[in-house]
Formats: structure tokens, sequence, C-alpha cells
């Protein structure tokens, strides 16, 4: 399926009026969750815009996730992820990337579920990918 990332840097959203917003444009949809844009304090979901922190698969989006941050992420926040049963997790952890404790991810590596940590713009375009391709992913994006 092919793909066309449109990164709209430094120019003005007429929607929205947001600036560094990238808009990620897919061909198919197949009836999963895709990111469409995501961009400073902001992720939409299938043209849905998210301005707080959030778990995405391609069926499912919890917007009760993590309501501190990633200073305050915990092992409870992590382990939420294993009810949506991925094979990957990607961790957008803002506009820095940053890495966690393996302390706060045992659950995972114990049920061989990769965790990758990145910025949430390198988290929302490597989603796509891996939904796109048929993936078990789990998003969880910290804004």
């Amino acid at each position: 399926m092919p793909f066309s990332f449109n990164e709209t840097l430094r120019q003005t959203d007429k929607q929205t009026h947001d600036t560094n917003t990238m808009k990620l444009n897919l061909s198919q949809a197949d009836g999963n969750n895709l990111i469409t844009a995501c961009g400073s304090g902001f992720v939409e979901i299938n043209q849905a815009r998210y301005s707080s922190h959030l778990i995405v698969s391609a069926q499912a989006i919890h917007t009760d996730w993590c309501n501190g941050g990633f200073d305050s992420l915990s092992a409870s926040e992590i382990d939420s992820i294993l009810l949506l049963k991925p094979e990957i997790v990607l961790l957008g952890t803002g506009e820095k990337q940053r890495f966690l404790h393996p302390r706060h991810y045992q659950a995972l590596t114990q049920q061989n579920i990769s965790l990758d940590c990145m910025t949430t713009a390198a988290a929302c375009r490597t989603y796509n990918i891996l939904v796109n391709e048929g993936r078990s992913v789990v998003a969880a994006l910290l804004l």
C-alpha cells in the first residue's frame, strides 16, 4: 500500500492555525485507526483531533492514559497496554526521544513484546507503516 508523507513544517495549517504540523496521508485505511496528522500538543486519528496522551491500536483508542506525562510513567501505565495484546509497542515520548527504565516495561519483556521509544512524530509515522503491514502494534503517545 503506497504512502505519501507530506511534511508541512513552518507552514500554517489553514484549519487549525498550528505550525509544525505533519500531515500523514495514507492511501487506504481498511477500517483501521490511522494517524492522519500530528503536531505540537495534538494527534489526529482518522481526522479526529486528540490533545491528551493516548494509546491507539488498529481497532481501539484510549484517551485516559498517563495523565502526568513521561516523568509519571510507571509499570502500571505500561502494563495497561497488555490488554490490547500487541506484538510491538511504540512509545512516543514527545518532541524529544527519551527512554524508560527497564523496570517500567518488565511485563512487556516477559511476554516477548517489543518496546521502541522514539519521538511522538516518529512513533506516528512508524505506527501507520506497521498497521498497514497488518502488524499488531500499539502506539502509546505522549503529547
